[in-house]
């Protein structure tokens, strides 16, 4: 190997050797940082939806479908709906759940350990009811109160789907005999084969247009919706209620389905999360939304939702930045987890940084430390044997063997060339000393 390509790799490796303390310590913090900071989310997320074919459960997959392309397994936990929902939430069974309003029983200030990623779309209640079943009791065949219910059998779902109690508090401002309205709890689907075989007059459920059951009884003949003529009135005595109203020929502008604007109730459903679920997930989940619930509805305009007005719970921070703010900038051009691994990082980065600036300017004058004392440490030796020499009846010979050795000690050396003055001076002190030996000896 040439000299000085020898000479150069010996100065790296004692500029190496030097640092290696702070190199250290920075990969400590590091290490700290991201135990601390836990950039990485876990790779399987459990999402509460709802009854098979339900709205919920067709939003579930397409999440589950979104949230695939990053390398996320979204579980898909079936329910029987809103309140279920919220409470495999508080037991920890499932990370995010949909959630309509009005759902919790508690206060909401009581709640805790939940948030909310932002509402994401108008959640209606439907009541269809079987035209000939109205017909008995009303010669129009057409239903616009709460009312006109009383003598027919009703379904009004299940427990765990939030309507019974909603249907409750409806039933109770209208002032309506619960004994005068025969009430079962069924399933969705078995509810609504039940409509359509005759076995119970109407039922009601609360679900996205996009619900399969929705768009089918929406186009059934012989099954009408009910036209809630109080909707305004409603959504005044109930604040978790909104009235819209379901234009007309929305459903099939060539057939003119509905034949007239029908006015409902409906609620906003949010999708909840656990206060400790992963911040990074909850991003995902966030900026899905977007792209899942801004094209325009038959409730919504283009843009309206997700939103974070009117929200029942805390929004998430990571929700209200990927609502407001749109997907980050480097999730744009990397790839998600590296992204992620770098805006959570950032800030750890920034204070590693700051901490370690100042203490490498000590790098230079510990690299400078090190070499000299390579040379100097031998100058006490020399010392020693100089002092020796002017103690009477000290062995010349002796001295002059110690000289030899220190000066073969010396020859041993290696130090970069930017220091190499240092070593020939030390070698000409030993030879100074020498000279002075022969010329007076003891």
């Amino acid at each position: 190997m040439p000299k000085a390509i020898r000479y150069t790799l010996l100065s790296i490796r004692d500029m190496l050797v030097t640092a290696a303390p702070f190199v250290v310590l920075a990969v400590a913090l590091l290490v700290l940082a991201y135990l601390w900071l836990d950039p990485t989310p876990p790779h399987r997320v459990t999402v509460a939806t709802g009854p098979a074919q339900s709205a919920y459960d067709q939003f579930g997959q397409r999440y589950r479908k979104a949230l695939a392309t990053n390398g996320i397994e979204v579980v898909l936990l079936p329910s029987q709906g809103s309140s279920d929902n919220l409470r495999l939430l508080r037991d920890g069974k499932a990370d995010l759940g949909f959630v309509q309003g009005g759902s919790n029983e508690r206060a909401t200030r009581e709640e805790s350990g939940i948030e909310s990623l932002g509402s994401l779309f108008v959640e209606p209640l439907w009541l269809f009811y079987r035209e000939d079943s109205a017909r008995k009791l009303n010669p129009q065949a057409s239903l616009s109160s709460l009312l006109q219910l009383q003598g027919l059998r009703l379904n009004v779902g299940t427990a765990g789907s939030g309507v019974p109690s909603l249907m409750d508090k409806l039933f109770e401002a209208n002032k309506i005999d619960p004994g005068r309205i025969a009430r079962t709890q069924l399933e969705q689907t078995p509810a609504t084969m039940a409509l359509l075989a005759g076995e119970i007059d109407a039922l009601v459920f609360a679900s996205a247009p996009e619900s399969l059951m929705v768009q089918m009884l929406l186009q059934t003949p012989g099954i009408k919706l009910m036209d809630f003529a109080q909707s305004e009135a409603y959504s005044r005595r109930f604040p978790f209620l909104t009235p819209v109203v379901l234009p007309r020929g929305v459903v099939d502008l060539a057939r003119d389905l509905p034949p007239a604007d029908l006015r409902l109730v409906a609620t906003t459903t949010a999708l909840l999360t656990r206060e400790h679920t992963h911040p990074a997930l909850l991003q995902l989940f966030a900026q899905a939304a977007r792209d899942l619930h801004s094209p325009a509805g038959w409730f919504n305009r283009a843009g309206s939702f997700p939103t974070t007005d009117h929200s029942e719970y805390p929004v998430s921070r990571e929700a209200e930045r990927a609502i407001q703010g749109g997907r980050p900038f480097l999730q744009r051009y990397l790839p998600f987890w590296l992204a992620n691994l770098v805006e959570r990082m950032w800030l750890a980065l920034g204070i590693i940084i700051a901490i370690l600036l100042p203490l490498s300017r000590i790098v230079p004058p510990l690299y400078e430390f090190r070499i000299r004392s390579r040379v100097f440490r031998w100058y006490g030796q020399l010392r020693a044997i100089e002092l020796q020499m002017q103690v009477e009846g000290s062995d010349p010979g002796h001295l002059a063997h110690e000289l030899d050795a220190l000066e073969q000690k010396v020859a041993g050396i290696s130090v970069p060339l930017s220091y190499a003055d240092e070593l020939y001076a030390l070698r000409n002190n030993i030879n100074l000393v020498r000279r002075r030996l022969e010329e007076n000896p003891a």
